[in-house]
């Protein structure tokens, strides 16, 4: 369930306000100040921004299908840009995604903007990279009839790039394979007309 603002004084929320204030009161800082007296209400409706993947429903983004004259062939969606928030830091990563999957044979399929709306539906929430890109290859399998579903996300994460060891431009590369693109023939095929990372061939 995804955090919203409710406005409402004694609400969950004004707990959230006050904690963000404890935060900038023991920083030094004066939460009423001009600069800062709106920042907690700020942060929390990104927060809810950033986290409304969870009210939304795999099964129905991809519950709409319609019927080709040929199936069974691969059906990718390259570039697709993605921001998350890293569960561990509270960091936002960003980056690009490939999704794809082979209908089986005569099976329907879904419209295009479905794959990046299903990335939305994971990514919209604190996660892991990892889990994002398996996430979205096992609704694929749960929610459609297909012989197989691929997705690689490579990204650039503010916890690594920002702090720590502070590496601006390194990307972090994840890939799920499932069905026949579990088979190295097939993902290799893939990669190669989609010109993917040589890590994955």
């Amino acid at each position: 369930m995804a955090f919203r603002l409710a406005g409402q004084p004694g609400t969950v929320n004004d707990h959230f306000r006050d904690a963000l204030c404890d935060v900038f009161t023991g920083m030094g800082l004066d939460p009423l100040s001009p600069s800062l007296v709106g920042t907690p209400d700020r942060f929390l409706r990104a927060l809810a921004e950033f986290t409304g993947g969870y009210d939304l429903d795999p099964g129905e983004i991809l519950g709409r299908t319609f019927p080709v004259e040929r199936s069974g062939y691969p059906i990718s969606v390259t570039n697709i840009p993605f921001t998350s928030v890293c569960e561990h830091h509270l960091l936002p990563f960003s980056g690009l995604a490939m999704i794809s999957y082979i209908p089986s044979e005569g099976a329907e399929v879904v419209g295009l903007s479905k794959l990046p709306r299903l990335l939305d539906i994971y990514a919209r929430r604190l996660q892991t990279q990892e889990q994002i890109t398996k996430q979205v290859t096992t609704a694929l399998d749960k929610h459609l009839d297909i012989d197989g579903a691929a997705c690689i996300l490579g990204s650039e994460h503010g916890c690594l790039a920002n702090r720590g060891a502070r590496k601006p431009g390194a990307m972090m590369v994840t890939g799920s394979f499932t069905g026949v693109y579990e088979n190295p023939e097939v993902r290799r095929d893939l990669l190669a007309m989609l010109g993917g990372p040589s890590a994955y061939r």
